[in-house]
This record gives structure tokens, sequence and C-alpha cells, in this order.
């Protein structure tokens, strides 16, 4: 039996709020479905608003993670991260929403470096949810990590 649509947004939610707790991170859920995002992540004295999304298999190796078929593209007004989980790889991209403002839908190459893949920086980037929103970019996952003070790492920190 497959699940519809809502119940596989839900199971994402829940597996990411459950994984952005085990990393210490506060966490809130919004009552009820009317504001753009989904989950609430607490930084220091503040939240980030966080679209959570499940990303299905487009070919081989591709991921698509898209807005419901009623919503258009979100921007910095509306959330701050988009976190796309692709399901069968159980791999979570936590994209700034600067990084993708006006489009629609995202596409995700788990481990191509390929022009093409912009997004592949933001694999497992679960650091920028710890960061202040002076030291957010989305041109930049720097060498060293912009977190290197915090308990949290992502996979893809240098100092791992």
């Amino acid at each position: 039996m497959s699940a519809t649509g809502s119940r596989r947004g839900d199971a994402a939610e829940a597996e990411f709020m459950a994984r952005a707790c085990g990393m210490d991170f506060r966490v809130a859920k919004p009552w009820g479905n009317i504001d753009p995002y989904d989950v609430l992540v607490g930084m220091g004295h503040g939240f980030w608003r966080v679209q959570v999304k499940c990303a299905y298999r487009r070919g081989v190796s591709a991921y698509m993670a898209g807005p419901n078929s009623n919503s258009v593209a979100y921007t910095k007004d509306q959330i701050d991260f988009l976190a796309a989980w692709a399901v069968s790889a159980n791999i979570w991209y936590i994209v700034p929403v600067e990084a993708f403002v006006g489009g629609r839908c995202l596409y995700l190459r788990p481990g191509s470096m390929r022009g093409e893949n912009r997004l592949e920086r933001y694999r497992e980037a679960w650091c920028l949810l710890a960061c202040r929103p002076e030291a957010r970019g989305w041109k930049d996952i720097p060498v060293i990590c912009r977190c290197r003070s915090l308990p949290v790492r992502c996979a893809a920190c240098p100092e791992k």
C-alpha cells in the first residue's frame, strides 16, 4: 500500500523533527496548515521557518521536491529554509530560501558535483540551522565550518 501525498508529507515532517531534536535543536510544530512553513527551529533568540518536503525519485539518481499543486514559489517573507528529504537515499538537503527564490521545484542529484547540481552544497547541511541570520549565505558553505563553536555538525562538514 502506498501512502498518499499528505501522509508522506506528515512522515517527512516527523522525520525532520526527530532528526533535528536528535541534534539538540529546539523544534516547534505550528497548529494547523495555514502557514507556509511546517516547522520552527530554534536558533538562539529566534526561530527559522522551515518548509519540509519529500523528494521523489526522478530517474536513476535524481530527485525532485516541489510545492503542492496549488501553491506558488516560496519567498523570503514566507520561509527561511526548505528541508528536502530524498527518502529512498535517506538524505536531507537543508536549503536556504535564497538559493532557490522564485523557483517552484528543487532538483537534487546526490553525490553529483556537476554544474546543474548547485544544491549539492546543502546536502546534510544541518549546521546552517544553528547559524545566526547574518552568518548565513546561499553562495557559500565555507571550507571551515561556520558553526565550529557549536555542537552541531552536518555530514558535509569539513571538520567532522
